[in-house]
């Protein structure tokens, strides 16, 4: 299954049977792949070199090195005539890559929003204090990033499994701030890079450094102290040959344990695991029958949980409540809608939706849709198995990018190490109507109607009217910036709404507005007039031709409507 291609021959053809001979004249592949690994590390190389030399000449001279490094190896990977020093180039570009990493976290390592929570956590449990369900206000603003909520309020709770917290606590001694946190993340990306490079056939391993630390993409994820770091890292080795699993022996028991870790240190490895045990038993079945598989992962399962169990043992003993509260939060909190997928749709195509739960409503049929069609054509859809769950996110009212690229190494690793030929014999559920004359039709039609529901969702969502029609009657502006703000709001439905206001100028979402003069909930079919007040007194307006929305979340119904604001920059009164 893993890769070689040979020089002596100019129609020599790929052999997936044919392993890689170290001695062997490396194919012309193997060395653009070297290449691209080495060029992409001069992405944002630049940025932290030019920070570090005014204040760290080591971490500066260290980066020049690397350049230096990245030059040299970049000549070598076009000109070396054996397989096995293109190899040792590989390592060169992997210890260059880990050594620029490593420069990038000296210089930058404040955080973000996600890092400054998982240090007070860490704080917290030292001290013997609740986890879960506290609400630490103080570490945001002043740079860290608020998460808003439809309620008119923001999250400042941790919401997140324990994990991270676990491995942060004991590294609270390097100092101040959030470094602890983010050298968590930043090691546990260098060490699952490692990993992926020495379990993917040699060919390949440059492509591990190409996308875990290449890029500059999640090595900042990294820097930012994200608990998806810590684990995709643990997921590596999960997927990197994952067709293997349930197969017995060690490996089954280490891979099923880093499952197991891997869902206690975040919540999205909790939709990757159902495809990934779907197709542990289409395979075992495929080669021990229906008990033989049930077994096998069964005993994936079992590791899987008394791993997860034994991290959030001592949560579920000292605060059953909060914790289960917490980590469930991400699907519970009500975040306001956001991110590059579907719910733009509202956000900046219509004025709004007075049925966005119809988002949520279509991201879980989504991901029922798929797994449904993995199991069903899992012979077909089997190399997927790892880009398949973060689709339905695309649908969901957070959307954002985040949740594609930070498990982009897993897509890799499992297309090296888990190529079609590795289910050609898995077991396929196979009603008589998709196997039947006609089948063609019938497994189209089958794909249509699963995904059928999703779409019809996604429709509902979008063709919502804004339940609140907004008229700007007038602004007070002072030196550039908006001071006050009078609308006239009607509520056209039955219902009555508690609105919350913000001015957004892009694709965030600004702090909420105070509200000043206006009944806090309007009722059904009512009009009133608001004014509102920004949150710091002043909202500097954009230069001209930027668009200014007025946005009125509510949040139950969840709710968001829209109205332009125009109005010129200019000091003048109303």
């Amino acid at each position: 299954m893993y890769l070689a291609e040979t020089r002596p021959s100019p129609t020599a053809r790929w052999n997936p049977a044919r392993k890689w001979t170290p001695d062997e004249t490396p194919a012309q592949w193997h060395r653009v792949l070297t290449l691209l690994a080495d060029i992409s590390l001069f992405i944002g190389t630049r940025d932290i070199w030019v920070q570090a030399a005014s204040h760290r000449p080591v971490v500066a001279a260290a980066i020049s090195l690397c350049y230096a490094c990245i030059l040299v190896t970049g000549v070598l990977a076009l000109v070396v005539r054996g397989g096995r020093t293109l190899a040792r180039l590989d390592l060169v570009v992997l210890v260059t890559a880990v050594t620029l990493t490593l420069c990038a976290y000296a210089m930058r390592h404040a955080g973000s929003d996600e890092a400054v929570l998982t240090t007070q956590a860490a704080h917290q449990l030292l001290s013997g204090h609740p986890v879960y369900g506290q609400p630490w206000p103080w570490l945001f603003g002043h740079g860290v990033a608020l998460t808003p909520t439809v309620t008119g309020g923001y999250d400042f709770t941790y919401g997140y499994p324990p994990l991270s917290v676990l491995l942060t606590a004991p590294l609270l001694w390097l100092g101040h701030g959030a470094a602890a946190a983010t050298l968590v993340s930043t090691g546990a990306l260098v060490v699952g890079t490692i990993v992926m490079w020495r379990l993917l056939p040699t060919p390949w391993r440059s492509a591990a450094t190409l996308v875990c630390l290449g890029f500059g993409l999640l090595p900042t994820y990294a820097r930012l102290g994200y608990p998806a770091v810590v684990a995709l890292a643990l997921l590596i080795p999960v997927v990197a040959g994952w067709p293997r699993l349930g197969g017995g022996g060690r490996g089954d028991w280490v891979r099923a344990a880093c499952l197991g870790a891997a869902c206690a240190a975040q919540q999205l490895p909790w939709f990757l695991a159902p495809f990934l045990l779907a197709g542990v038993y289409a395979l075992r079945r495929g080669e021990l029958g229906p008990r033989g598989a049930a077994a096998a992962v069964g005993r994936i399962v079992g590791v899987a949980a008394a791993t997860w169990l034994l991290v959030n043992a001592y949560f579920l003993v000292s605060e059953p409540s909060a914790w289960f509260s917490g980590i469930a939060l991400p699907l519970t909190q009500g975040a306001v809608i956001h991110g590059q997928g579907l719910v733009g749709l509202s956000l900046y195509f219509t004025d709004g939706s007075d049925r966005l739960v119809w988002y949520s409503h279509a991201s879980l049929l989504l991901a029922a849709a798929l797994l449904a069609l993995f199991v069903l054509f899992v012979r077909r859809l089997g190399p997927a198995a790892t880009v398949l769950p973060w689709c339905a996110f695309f649908a969901a009212t957070r959307s954002q990018d985040g949740y594609y690229l930070l498990m982009t190494p897993l897509w890799l690793a499992a297309a090296v190490t888990a190529p079609p030929t590795s289910f050609t014999t898995a077991w396929q559920p196979r009603p008589a109507f998709l196997d039947g004359p006609g089948r063609r039709r019938a497994r189209l039609a089958t794909v249509v109607l699963l995904l059928c529901p999703s779409l019809v969702a996604v429709t509902v969502a979008a063709t919502g009217a804004p339940p609140l029609r907004m008229r700007v009657l007038g602004t007070h502006r002072s030196h550039g910036a908006l001071t006050e703000l009078t609308l006239r709001i009607t509520n056209a439905g039955d219902s009555a709404l508690r609105p919350h206001f913000t001015l957004t100028t892009g694709q965030g979402m600004n702090r909420f507005w105070t509200l000043v003069a206006g009944p806090a909930t309007l009722e059904g079919h009512a009009t009133a007039r608001y004014q509102l007040r920004p949150p710091d007194g002043r909202f500097p307006l954009p230069r001209p031709g930027v668009r200014i929305r007025v946005r009125a979340f509510t949040a139950s119904p969840m709710t968001l409507s829209s109205a332009d604001l125009r109005t010129a920059r200019s000091d003048a009164g109303p």
